[in-house]
Formats: C-alpha cells, sequence, structure tokens
C-alpha cells in the first residue's frame, strides 16, 4: 500500500498563568526554528496562553477570548500562515449567552466560558466554524465551562485527511460511567475514532504528573523539584494514554469482541496516529506531565507503539515525522 507523509509539530513548555503576551511570545521565538513549508501541522497544548488552573469564573474572565478574534486565534492563523501549514491550540472560549448549547438550568447566568480549541490553515482560514470544546469536564473546568456536546472529526486534505481533535479529560472515562475493567472500558474516545474511521487522533492537553494524580491534592514548588529526570517522559503517563486507547491496539479477537457488529468492527482503522501535545511546569499547586508523544496504534497488534516522546520538562519544539496509509 502506498503512503504519505505526515510531519507534525509539537509544541512544549511552561506558560504562567494570566500572562498571555509573555506566552505567545515564548511560543513564538520557540517556533522559529520551524521551516516554513516542512510540516503540515502544529500542536500547542490546552488553553496554552493563559495557563490552566483558575479557581471560579472571577478569576478565568479576564482572559476569556471570542472565537476568530482573540489572541490564540490571531496567533494560530499568522502561525499557519507563515509557515504554509495548519496550526491548532487550545484556549478558554467566551460563549455568548444566546449559544444554542447553554441548558436553560443556567438561564440568569450573563458569562460563560468552554474549554475549546481552534484549528487554522495555510491561509490562515479557521478550518470549521463549528465549536470545538471538550465534553469530558475535568474538575478545575467546571467552576466555569459549559461542556461541550460531543468529539470534533474533521475531514481535511491530505496527508492530515480524517482527522479527531479533543482535549485532554475527554480522554477519560465520561461521569457517571466507571473504567470497570480493561475489556469493557467504556473507552469513549476510542469508540469515536473506530465509529469515524478516524486516521489521526490529536489531543491538546494540560495533562498532571502521574505523581500528582497518583496522591491526590496539591503540591509545592518544592515537590516539583522532586522530578528525578526532566529529560526523560512521564513513563506512568504516557502508558496510562495508551490504556485509554486500547480498542484501537487490542488483539483481533478482543477488538472484534468490543465492536456491536463486524460491520463496526470494520470500520476501525488499519493504523491510528495519535499526537498529544502537553504542557509542562507548575500553576496554583499542580504539575503538569509534558512528555508530549506520538503513537502508532495498529488495529490487531496487541500492544501500542510509542513513536516519540519529549522529556516531563523539556522546552522546545519536537518535529515528527509518520507514514500514513493511501486511504487514511
Amino acid at each position: 500500500m502506498a503512503s504519505t507523509t505526515l510531519r507534525i509539530a509539537v509544541v512544549q513548555f511552561a506558560p504562567k498563568i494570566g500572562q498571555v503576551h509573555a506566552n505567545i511570545a515564548k511560543a513564538r521565538e520557540l517556533c522559529k526554528q520551524i521551516i516554513p513549508r516542512s510540516v503540515d501541522l502544529v500542536c500547542l497544548p490546552e488553553m496554552i496562553f493563559t495557563g490552566y488552573v483558575f479557581s471560579n469564573m472571577a478569576s478565568i474572565s479576564p482572559y476569556l477570548e471570542h472565537p476568530h478574534t482573540g489572541p490564540t486565534s490571531r496567533f494560530c492563523a499568522e502561525l499557519a500562515q507563515s509557515l504554509h501549514c495548519y496550526v491548532t491550540a487550545g484556549y478558554p472560549e467566551r460563549v455568548e449567552s444566546h449559544d444554542a448549547t447553554i441548558s436553560a438550568d443556567r438561564d440568569g447566568e450573563t458569562l460563560f466560558g468552554a474549554n475549546s480549541a481552534v484549528m487554522y490553515d495555510h491561509s490562515g482560514q479557521l478550518v470549521t466554524s463549528n465549536p470545538i470544546r471538550k465534553t469530558n469536564l475535568f474538575e478545575t473546568d467546571i467552576p466555569w465551562a459549559i461542556p461541550g456536546t460531543g468529539f470534533t472529526t474533521l475531514s481535511l486534505p491530505q496527508p492530515i485527511g480524517l482527522m479527531t481533535l479533543a482535549i485532554c479529560n475527554d480522554l477519560n472515562v465520561q461521569k457517571p460511567a466507571v473504567w470497570s475493567s480493561l475489556e469493557t472500558g467504556p473507552y469513549e474516545l476510542a469508540q469515536h475514532c473506530i465509529d469515524k474511521g478516524t486516521r489521526l487522533l490529536v489531543l491538546l492537553n494540560a495533562w498532571l504528573h502521574h505523581d500528582q494524580a497518583d496522591k491526590g491534592g496539591n503540591e509545592s514548588e518544592q515537590d516539583e523539584g522532586k522530578i528525578t529526570d526532566s529529560s526523560e517522559p512521564d513513563r506512568e503517563t504516557l502508558n496510562y494514554w495508551a490504556l485509554r486507547l486500547r480498542p484501537l491496539w487490542a488483539a483481533v479477537e478482543e477488538a472484534r469482541a468490543e465492536a456491536e457488529t463486524t460491520a463496526e468492527a470494520e470500520r476501525i482503522p488499519e493504523e491510528l496516529i495519535v499526537v498529544v501535545s502537553n504542557r509542562f511546569g507548575f500553576e496554583n499547586g499542580k504539575t503538569f506531565a509534558g512528555s508530549s508523544a506520538l503513537y502508532s496504534l495498529r488495529r490487531g497488534s496487541g500492544r501500542p507503539r510509542l513513536l516519540h516522546a519529549m522529556g516531563q520538562r523539556e522546552e522546545g519544539v519536537s518535529v515528527w515525522s509518520v507514514g500514513k496509509g493511501a486511504h487514511s
């Protein structure tokens, strides 16, 4: 089977909460190393220019951005044009009160936010006018954000092709469901990729370091300093990300057993490329895992393949190339 090469740039750094202009300047400086037309897609993490850990609506409201015109959109559009590629990043969206997705039980509130993402093409145009919003809100999002209404899949020209774009906790089980077993899941995002025939999954994350996830609660900056080898990725987190996509690499018998019908099983893509764009750093008691990664998940292989990963505190841009099948 003929293949095409997909070239992906992942930008990883530690943003400073509330310092939007400084964070954009940092990203712009890092992206200077990317040669125009040398990549197809640039990925930046969840809420990368504002920071992530806001305690309530009052604290985040000064940083909510209008779609299309906010600083994240302007940065992505300009970078996409200058590099002649697609660019995606996460941002906190300002949602107008007349938005049809706002539930009736929130009537009377005047300001709404959403944990969102944008994606721009090489001409600086927004790829979709439909909002791309985090559906499965994390505890940090709940005080200020409304949830999205489902995962987003886009059909783009090759070499990107059919792509699903999700945000961080979208990878986890959606409450009130629980992850009851490896065999039965549920695996909502993986199932969406199966249903849509996705060939590229991009996750924009602000994912916590596994030490914090294991212990719960808050940490201090001194705790962050205890990370033993910051140049190495957080292996436990890398393993967890792959486990949450298990139906996409499980052995053939297991994959078919987990699919409701043979026809559904046949829609599972032979290979799924997964890009995880994560941040690192310490913010309001939370330590982030870094470890941005590239996986190849091949149905029936029985194991996920980790192709590349950045360190837990590695600042920079990693450019990765991966072959994709002609029918992706």
